[in-house]
């Protein structure tokens, strides 16, 4: 019981910090079974839970800073749950736990400078075996079978910077917008390059400014009157990505004891599209996403998954 009180400080600190500073606390949940209910394979089910803050600004070229933390787990899986045989994998079974946090700044321009560092752990410590069999079991789909033969532990240190531009700013600007974008991750589980574009087609009333909009995650505001604005837009994200390395389909960097592994294909083309929708404190949305084949051997295909979001302003 003296555990539990000692907490209570905590508690409330973070209560406080809660009332002082515009937040946002949010969901985010992928799974393959959002886009098709006959798919269970590859990147399998993901978990993420958000935590932003509205930051000061220091001069007038930035609308706002945002600090974010995330905490989540990733689980990926071959074509099929139910093969004990190793022969059959056709991707390793893998799960990777990490927390997260960030700086996120908005500039007036529109574009977007988002830097995070991330540290987690890949392989049975993650967890990721165990909450596939229990969701197996809640929803009734067949047991699981492989897992022991998962990618082995390694320690996850990731840091993570993403960029994005307004194009042609006069143009488009009520209905459509387009914006250049750029990510670089790197570390010891995932280190890759993409870039694509992002295109905004607004299904109620004109398209709010980048730094005042759900895209990139920025509808915290000082100003009282900015929850009365509401968004309802569709979003499309295609984008070319390049991998150097994969933790999940390679094994660590710094060991070779996991059982089953793959060379990866360098080149991918990989897509996004989705609706999101902004009323009062509720920020809602939905996504398809699609990854061409990431790996080398005869079996493997691109996938899709779906993902749904769930954000609420504190």
């Amino acid at each position: 019981m003296a555990k539990h009180y000692s907490l209570l400080p905590l508690l409330f600190c973070f209560t406080a910090m809660l009332a002082q500073k515009p937040a946002e606390i949010g969901l985010v949940s992928d799974n393959d079974l959002y886009s098709s209910l006959v798919n269970d394979q590859y990147y399998t089910n993901g978990l993420e839970l958000y935590y932003r803050y509205l930051g000061t600004r220091n001069n007038d070229v930035v609308a706002k800073r945002i600090t974010e933390f995330r905490i989540g787990q990733y689980m990926y899986n071959p074509q099929s749950v139910k093969v004990a045989d190793i022969r059959f994998h056709d991707r390793p079974f893998a799960g990777y736990l990490f927390a997260e946090a960030g700086l996120n700044t908005f500039y007036v321009n529109e574009s977007v400078l988002k830097m995070s560092f991330q540290a987690g752990v890949l392989g049975p410590e993650s967890g990721a075996e165990e909450v596939q069999e229990q969701l197996h079991k809640l929803f009734h789909y067949p047991k699981v079978e492989g897992w022991q033969h998962q990618i082995t532990t390694a320690l996850g240190l990731q840091a993570k910077l993403f960029y994005s531009h307004k194009i042609f700013p006069e143009t488009f600007k009520e209905k459509t917008d387009f914006h250049l974008q750029a990510k670089l991750n790197a570390g010891t589980i995932w280190t890759d390059v993409s870039a694509g574009v992002t295109a905004r087609i607004s299904l109620r009333g004109a398209l709010l400014p980048v730094y005042k909009s759900s895209l990139y995650g920025a509808v915290l505001s000082r100003n009282p009157s900015d929850k009365e604005l509401r968004e309802f837009y569709l979003y499309f994200s295609p984008n070319i990505n390049y991998q150097d390395y994969d933790a999940t389909i390679q094994g660590s960097r710094f060991n070779d004891t996991s059982p089953v592994t793959f060379p990866l294909i360098p080149f991918r083309f990989n897509a996004e599209g989705g609706v999101k929708y902004r009323k009062n404190n509720w920020i809602l949305s939905y996504s398809v996403h699609y990854r061409s084949k990431e790996l080398t051997n005869r079996v493997i295909t691109g996938y899709y998954y779906g993902s749904i979001a769930v954000g609420y302003l504190l």
